[in-house]
């Protein structure tokens, strides 16, 4: 028996009713949640500041919304892992620096959040620019000249060691092959559940379920179960919809089942270059930057259609997990921030010749001043940006308490 629908959902604004309220909460949490599920902001201080300052770069698929949470270890279709971007909603082609700026808001949260002093921000704000600048250093630019902080190391241990029976219990708290209705999944409609029915037995959306880890192309899978998935924090309210399948039809442990997630695409809201060549449907184009900067996961990506919305289709693998620093120590700021900086550096380098890498490794050195081993556009745009956000945080704060009321 399953167990029974919470709460309780009539129509699809009683959904986006509650979406909304769960979205404030999740907000409320901390700065550094307020700054993961308010992009929107930064984009208005990216329209507002006076950003004749940031270096132009290259025009590349950038990720548009970089902060510590969409960061972690993904694994590709042959079972390798690496630490890559893993959410591409607000990909586009435009400056790499707003990826650097977002990564360095996030970063510079988390440690204020932890109650780390001044100056640790600050030297974490020269390792963010260290780690990103090697990336683009063609003579030392390789996995092993970042070291990976402990953090990342225990994420990725766990990452290697996960099998089906780790993701079905997180994500679904069970092995067998159902979704348990609850408060991250929620009953889709009949006319819902229909069009994932009707979605699945095509051919080119079928295939995408049978080419991982050598299962048999049979171009049928069936439609287990399927739900609402209450998940993320500023994709709350889109389309989101979690889909178990079955795809040889002998549902046997996990190499038989399969979970996909289906995710609505909107419209991007990060500034973009004038005149940059992107797909015009939003599945399709985050489906093509998540090909440039993350092939691990770009490779098992499917753009689609649903409700006469474009939907991003990608099967979930054990290994694919987040990186969670809420909370940072003193000793470990510097190689968290370096590390991930290199991270985002190697997705933007991998787009770029050597001649490319090396004329943008030196527009970033060109402004950096005695006073701080970091460019002063880097560390005057977080230093601004972590201010507004904190006031931003605190309103948001009395707003929603204000709601609650």
């Amino acid at each position: 028996m399953r167990n029974p629908p919470q709460p309780k959902l009539t129509s699809f604004d009683k959904r986006q009713e509650l979406l909304t309220a769960r979205r404030n909460a999740k907000m409320a949490r901390s700065t550094h949640a307020y700054v993961r599920g308010n992009t929107a902001k930064f984009y208005d201080w990216l329209e507002q500041a006076d950003i004749r300052s940031l270096p132009e770069g290259p025009a590349i698929w950038i990720c548009g919304d970089c902060h510590t949470g969409n960061l972690g270890p993904v694994g590709n279709v042959q079972g390798r892992i690496d630490v890559q971007i893993r959410d591409l909603d607000q990909t586009v082609i435009g400056n790499p620096v707003h990826d650097l700026i977002r990564l360095g808001l996030s970063l510079a949260t988390a440690a204020r959040g932890s109650a780390l002093p001044g100056v640790t921000t600050i030297n974490m704000i020269e390792a963010l620019f260290e780690g990103y600048a090697l990336a683009f250093d063609n003579d030392r630019a390789s996995d092993d000249v970042c070291r990976k902080p402990e953090v990342v190391r225990v994420v990725m241990r766990e990452a290697v060691r996960r099998s089906w029976k780790h993701l079905a219990r997180e994500r679904l708290e069970d092995t067998r092959p159902t979704i348990p209705f609850g408060s991250r999944f929620w009953p889709v409609s009949k006319d819902e559940r229909a069009e994932i029915d009707a979605l699945f037995e095509k051919a080119t959306v079928a295939n995408l379920a049978t080419s991982l880890r050598d299962r048999a192309n049979t171009g049928h899978v069936t439609v287990l179960d399927a739900a609402y998935w209450v998940k993320g924090c500023s994709s709350l309210g889109r389309l989101r919809y979690a889909v178990l399948l079955d795809v040889d039809g002998g549902v046997v442990e996990g190499d038989d089942l399969c979970l996909i997630d289906i995710k609505e695409g909107v419209k991007a809201a990060a500034p973009r270059y004038p005149g940059a060549a992107m797909p015009r449907d939003n599945a399709e184009r985050v489906v093509a930057g998540a090909r440039a900067l993350s092939p691990h996961l770009g490779e098992r990506m499917l753009a689609a259609t649903m409700q006469g919305k474009p939907v991003v289709l990608r099967e979930l693998l054990p290994q694919d997990l987040k990186l969670e620093i809420e909370q940072i120590g003193e000793a470990e700021a510097m190689e968290v921030a370096r590390y991930l900086a290199f991270v985002v550096g190697q997705a933007h380098a991998r787009q770029m010749d050597k001649a490319t890498r090396r004329s943008w490794l030196a527009e970033l050195k060109r402004t950096k001043p005695k006073s701080i081993d970091a460019p002063l556009w880097l560390w005057s745009s977080i230093v601004e940006l972590v201010g507004s956000h904190e006031v931003g945080y605190l309103e948001h704060c009395r707003r929603y308490a204000l709601a609650a009321e």
